[in-house]
């Protein structure tokens, strides 16, 4: 490299915001991930007996799938080319993959081929890389956050070990942190500033376990205080935006903050239920939907037990029609608290599905004779409604009465809230009835 080469390679190096900058340059000094590539972790044995196949990574932004690709090309001496779907087409694709046939067939140089954001390729681009993966032309890399199973085709997932990314702890980022600023060479170690554990922490709680976002958060940070001086919390409050909260209203975040929120009103933890469904409202959740979820959740897990549950679900969401947001969301808050405070059946629920699969999957019970319309002319004659025995005449509301005609027995209240009066009724009647329970 000559000397102009040299100083054209020095700018665009010193241009390079501080999280590219301290990229790692081995698998040591890595941060996070270590469920699949700490000590007897499956990547870190692929590695290490050299038997790596394709890879799908799969996260967040900023927990290190461009750095740990780079890091595996260089690690399995292969070569190193890169592509983002975004803006890659079939063209660019059979390129990328001739060369590194190519390459293998003449020198046996092996390609890691990176492929960001791999799930914005559609099924036809995704085809083309099966033969050359298949073959072991290329070690695909394909980062994606959105689930591999249901983006990416099929044929390419089974060719592929998939590593679901976790953002990185607090401690982590803050080691990052730490790191870079002492760094001389790649980080901030010139300027001579330190930062207050209070600084750090901050940053690297408000950055979700993105090390990109706290890393150039604290360059803006340690560049606007003095030469020399401490960066403090209220230095780093000002370095960084208020974070925007992951969540993808048509992606696997939507699903699961939704299953977290419907799990914890079920399972009787209102601070949960609330803190999952301020994460939804806070990332720009449609509270209709939210609310759909606490009137279902009414039905399906409080029920009987506590019949005001709907009410309180049903007029939470009529409040959100007519109020919107962001007051509609003290009334979506009094709903999820009262649901995740009443107690729980799901009786009515299990007993329309068992009803749903009798009349599915058993022969149709017909309705009794005497159940039969009756208000019409003719209806006499046919015999139906006779025997009908009026429940109101019976000297506490009830007679003894055959209303389907076989013995089945599917609602079975709890012994939970009001659900327990009901069974203590139900018990008695069908006492009385002989039929028993089944």
């Amino acid at each position: 490299m000559g000397l102009f080469d040299q100083q054209e390679a020095d700018h665009l190096e010193a241009a390079k915001p501080l999280a590219a900058r301290m990229r790692p340059r081995s698998l040591d000094e890595f941060a996070g991930q270590s469920h699949f590539l700490g000590p007897g972790g499956l990547l870190r044995r692929m590695l290490d007996a050299d038997r790596l196949t394709s890879l799908v990574f799969y996260g967040p932004p900023g927990c290190g799938k461009t750095s740990l690709a780079e890091l595996i090309a260089t690690h399995t001496k292969s070569a190193y080319r890169t592509l983002n779907a975004a803006a890659t087409g079939v063209k660019e694709l059979r390129a990328e993959l001739d060369a590194a046939r190519d390459r293998l067939a003449a020198g046996g140089t092996r390609t890691v081929l990176f492929v960001d954001e791999l799930h914005r390729f559609n099924k036809a681009q995704q085809d083309v890389l099966l033969p050359d993966v298949e073959n072991g032309v290329v070690r695909l890399v394909a980062a994606t956050t959105a689930n591999p199973f249901f983006a990416l085709v099929s044929a390419l997932v089974s060719r592929s070990q998939v590593f679901e990314f976790q953002p990185l702890s607090g401690d982590e980022v803050v080691g990052l942190l730490r790191r870079a600023l002492v760094d001389r060479e790649r980080g901030l170690g010139e300027t001579g500033v330190s930062a207050t554990d209070e600084a750090l922490a901050f940053l690297a709680e408000v950055s979700d376990g993105d090390a990109r976002r706290a890393l150039n958060a604290l360059e803006i940070g340690a560049h606007s205080v003095e030469p020399g001086s401490t960066l403090e919390l209220a230095d780093a409050e000002q370095s960084i935006q208020r974070k925007a909260v992951q969540y993808d209203r048509d992606g696997d975040t939507h699903y699961d903050v939704a299953s977290a929120f419907i799990k914890s009103m079920r399972g009787s933890d209102p601070d949960a239920a609330v803190y999952w469904l301020a994460r939804m409202l806070e990332a720009g959740e449609d509270p209709r939907f939210v609310a759909r979820r606490i009137v279902i959740a009414a039905s399906e897990d409080v029920g009987n037990a506590d019949p005001r549950a709907l009410d309180v679900a049903v007029n939470a969401a009529r409040a959100v029609e007519t109020i919107g947001l962001p007051e509609g969301r003290i009334a979506l808050a009094q709903a999820v608290t009262y649901l995740a405070c009443a107690p729980k059946s799901n009786a009515a629920y299990v007993a329309i599905d068992r009803a749903v699969d009798d009349v599915r999957n058993k022969a149709v019970v017909p309705v009794p004779r005497h159940l039969k319309d009756a208000h019409y002319a003719g209806a006499e004659q046919l015999g139906h409604g006779a025997g009908y025995q009026y429940a109101h005449d019976g000297e506490d509301g009830w007679v003894e009465q055959d209303y389907l005609g076989v013995d089945r027995v599917y609602y079975e209240p709890t012994d939970r809230g009001h659900e327990a009066e009901q069974r203590r009724r139900l018990d008695e009647l069908r006492g009385r009835r002989g039929a028993g329970e089944d």
